[in-house]
């Protein structure tokens, strides 16, 4: 996880750091409500569905509720992008000093998570937006994050924390979504695309995963 304020980015690895940073006691539980006005990024599964692909975008899932290296889920139904859509665009690698490279229609969410269509900037306009679109394209670029305000945590319990979940994000506005050559965690690199028995549909199988961190400037 990665916490970004106003003029510097923290690496935050621990359950413990992060809840001392959101100024909330490591030795509660149950769902906290945060007051600390910060950006986290955390780098969520997402994919890119051959059979929705058309030439103006493809269909994505920017986040889902599978664990993280860290020990933390998004909780898709806590989603809040009412604020984004008024300006849904695509970062690259969360630098808000470059232009946008594209950007996302029809948010929705359900309980496998946030989805949503990506639409990358044409070539004419933007040789450099297009580019990473053709990279995604072709497979040379997997990874993405989403930036977001954390507004409700839950800290689960003993029973639920078996399975290795530290933390859980139930209530969240997103505030932009980022395409990246390397992910905050091994979590947000593409699915691997395989197709089922029938070969009429397709399932989205986690790939092996490589670590590293954005560097944000």
């Amino acid at each position: 996880m990665i916490i970004r304020t106003i003029g510097e980015s923290i690496e935050v690895n621990n359950k413990s750091l992060l809840l001392e940073y959101l100024g909330i006691k490591k030795d509660l539980s149950g769902i906290q409500k945060v007051t600390q006005n910060v950006e986290l990024i955390a780098s969520v599964p997402f994919c890119l569905s051959a059979e929705t692909e058309t030439e103006k975008g493809f269909m994505w899932t920017l986040s889902t509720y599978d664990l993280d290296r860290f020990g933390e889920r998004v909780d898709p139904n806590g989603w809040d992008f009412s604020q984004y859509q008024k300006n849904p665009v695509i970062e690259w690698a969360h630098r808000y000093d470059i232009p946008a490279i594209g950007k996302i229609e029809r948010l929705a969410i359900d309980d496998n998570g946030l989805h949503g269509f990506v639409i990358f900037n044409e070539k004419e306009y933007d040789p450099f937006g297009w580019s990473i679109g053709e990279r995604v394209k072709n497979g040379v670029i997997r990874a993405g994050s989403v930036g977001f305000r954390v507004m409700e945590i839950e800290i689960p319990d003993r029973k639920t924390q078996e399975d290795g979940t530290a933390l859980i994000f139930r209530k969240q506005e997103l505030l932009e979504f980022s395409i990246c050559n390397v992910p905050a965690n091994p979590f947000a690199l593409a699915k691997n695309i395989e197709k089922e028995k029938t070969q009429t549909k397709h399932d989205f199988s986690l790939s092996n995963y490589f670590g590293g961190f954005i560097n944000i400037l």
